[in-house]
């Protein structure tokens, strides 16, 4: 190994800090007038939301605000647009149904925010957010990829069609078509690949603080990408990028999967929580702390593949998204009560009441 140059030995320079318990994470941030957020959680793979009643929950000790979905379509706030669009093998664009931070009139997994509760305290924030009631119409879910696929499987976003995102080619098909029907054999495979769940030792949290302006927000963020959740939380919040201000202090492990910016994900919560913060005139910073923002990545369904040996030129098709529920659900409506205090997506425990 040489001593300098490609190859070398880097002396790593940011342990002590860590092993002395000195890092500067997002929990480590403490803003005067801190508020804290929690959020209701869809214990249904795929629902209609029939009623959401936040009266109770609203009027509870310490809270600030009960936001919903049709709050943050009130107050302008869009949709996240996806980071890294692919188009389609005939050039046009891949289906995007609209991705909101708080779920609008339907659920598709299990643990999807429904609604977020802003109180003085992360245990005022999360006892309210018990109080929020939401009636779930359960809608049929889909839980396997291949079956997404399927004629008459449930279609989970009506932007597209047959749970196809979209569909890519690579190589020369006819080349291929002919190699094969040439062959002396012919091999098929069918492929699973594992489930995939990013655990870090840190949440993903943020801390959402508005500036005496009123017009620009800073957001400290556990995140790899800050420029990129600069670029998609301002335009979902509908204010100039040049108003909004990522900081990504340290980060309590990565390796990727804290390189996107979803809605869902707890990793995305800029929309839910700055939205609070600026449109509701809270005195304080918006913070969605570990005690509310759990580890969350929804595990990915094993996805299969099925090939003539490796006829990569083939057209693939790959579903949009597949629903995962950790719970059947009911062929009736139920009233449930989620509660933000566990765990989101397929590892979630969930308290409900069914009436």
């Amino acid at each position: 190994m040489s001593a300098e140059g490609i190859g070398a030995r880097v002396a790593r320079v940011e342990d002590r800090r860590f092993l002395v318990g000195a890092g500067r994470f997002v929990a480590d941030l403490a803003p005067p007038g801190a508020l804290a957020c929690a959020f209701v959680r869809s214990p249904h793979a795929h629902a209609r939301i029939a009623a959401l009643d936040v009266a109770r929950a609203a009027r509870a000790p310490g809270v600030v605000a009960v936001l919903a979905g049709a709050d943050m379509a009130a107050d302008g706030v869009g949709p996240m647009r996806c980071l890294w669009p692919v188009r389609n093998a005939d050039g046009t664009a891949m289906a995007e149904p609209p991705r909101y931070a708080l779920a609008r009139e339907r659920v598709r997994h299990v643990g999807e925010p429904v609604a977020l509760v802003v109180a003085e305290t992360p245990a005022a924030a999360a006892d309210a957010a018990e109080l929020v009631e939401v009636d779930y119409a359960p809608l049929a879910p889909v839980t396997d990829a291949r079956a997404a696929l399927a004629p008459g499987a449930p279609i989970l976003h009506d932007e597209a069609a047959g749970n196809v995102c979209f569909r890519f080619a690579r190589g020369d098909a006819d080349a291929v078509d002919r190699a094969f029907a040439r062959a002396a054999h012919v091999t098929r495979i069918a492929l699973v690949n594992n489930r995939l769940a990013g655990c870090a030792i840190e949440p993903r949290a943020l801390v959402a603080l508005p500036q005496a302006d009123g017009r620009s927000l800073t957001l400290y963020a556990a995140t790899q990408v800050p420029h990129h959740v600069r670029r998609l939380v301002a335009e979902a919040l509908g204010m100039p990028e040049g108003a909004l201000r990522v900081v990504a202090p340290d980060v309590g492990g990565g390796f990727g999967y804290r390189a996107s910016t979803i809605p869902r994900r707890p990793r995305s919560r800029g929309p839910r929580c700055a939205s609070g913060a600026r449109s509701r005139g809270s005195p304080g910073a918006p913070r969605a702390s570990p005690p509310t923002t759990r580890a969350a990545i929804t595990p990915r369904r094993p996805s299969w593949r099925s090939t003539p040996r490796a006829a990569s030129s083939r057209c693939a098709s790959r579903p949009w998204r597949t629903s995962a529920p950790t719970c059947r659900p009911s062929a009736r409506r139920s009233r449930a009560r989620s509660t933000p205090r566990s765990s989101p997506a397929c590892t979630a425990r969930r308290r409900s009441a069914s009436r």
